[in-house]
């Protein structure tokens, strides 16, 4: 297993992976060395520097995430919301087909191995509210807005 810190507006990214794919990506605020990037993450590390400067909306990445069937079925559920958009962790369980799996859902999302690749971020409450990440909801908030179409504008 190889990995690499890469510096982010949301903290200091930990990739890992190997030739079978992307296996894990986290964040965190304690600053971390760089060093070089190994071969199997360089596509990784260029893909995460384009979605943070704005030039990318989706990934395209060989994933090798684990986890249960079931927590694999909803990571890629999650892959289906579009950029730009969220949806409730009601939606997703409607999407997956069993609305009553609402908690497994939402327990699945939370083990989300792929932050930001696999997007759990843009699953909100019913409400519209921010609900738990993993990351932190200053960091969930800070990736809604990154994605969002419509920018906010500073008054001054």
């Amino acid at each position: 297993m190889e990995s690499t810190y890469i510096k982010t507006p949301i903290g200091y990214a930990h990739l890992q992976g190997d030739a079978y794919g992307l296996v894990s990506v986290t964040v965190h605020d304690e600053e971390q060395p760089i060093d070089m990037v190994p071969e199997v993450l360089k596509d990784a590390v260029a893909q995460f520097q384009e979605y943070f400067e704005g030039k990318r909306t989706r990934f395209n990445l060989k994933l090798n995430p684990r986890g249960t069937n079931f927590q694999k079925r909803v990571w890629e559920a999650l892959l289906q919301i579009p950029y730009g958009t969220s949806c409730s962790y009601l939606e997703l369980s409607k999407t997956l087909g069993n609305p009553k799996a609402i908690r497994a859902v939402a327990a699945a999302n939370g083990k989300n191995p792929l932050w930001i690749v696999v997007p759990c971020h843009r699953v909100i409450g019913s409400n519209g509210g921010l609900t738990g990440y993993a990351g932190g909801l200053h960091r969930k908030k800070w990736l809604l807005e990154h994605e969002s179409p419509a920018k906010q504008q500073s008054l001054f």
